[in-house]
């Protein structure tokens, strides 16, 4: 069993469309571990995407990523971190394959409703940044 982060990204939840992106992972067999709904300060959108500090696109990811409301959620599954990532798509909705949650409810590579863990070594940096006390992966 494996364990991932998710984030329904403040576009997604503007759109009123994270009941079904939450639904989505259901039926597709994951577990719901945790879950919440929050709005990040830039600060903390900056934290969270320390990875990315030296890109170009780093200060206007932190300015969309706090500017409304996210939902937080860890799902546990048989290989979680890369079937979550099949399920998102693509970053760039326009290259996702049809299906997708980035193709159905993404709007460009900024604004593409979702984010998910992308290694066990992500998601257990991720994990604690919006929930303390959980066990990691790995």
């Amino acid at each position: 069993m494996e364990r991932t982060l998710v984030l329904v990204k403040p576009d997604a939840v503007r759109k009123n469309v994270s009941g079904k992106i939450i639904s989505r992972f259901e039926e597709e067999g994951f577990r719901i571990v945790a879950l919440k709904k929050l709005k990040l300060t830039k600060e903390q959108a900056g934290r969270f995407y320390i990875v990315h500090k030296e890109r170009s696109f780093y200060d206007e990811l932190c300015e969309f990523m706090s500017s409304g409301p996210i939902v937080a959620m860890v799902l546990e599954g048989e290989n979680a971190i890369s079937r979550v990532r099949q399920i998102l798509g693509a970053t760039d909705p326009a290259k996702a394959e049809e299906g997708t949650l980035r193709k159905l409810y993404g709007s460009n590579m900024g604004e593409n409703a979702v984010h998910g863990s992308d290694s066990v070594e992500s998601a257990n940096y991720e994990i604690p940044f919006f929930f303390s006390g959980l066990e990691l992966v790995g």
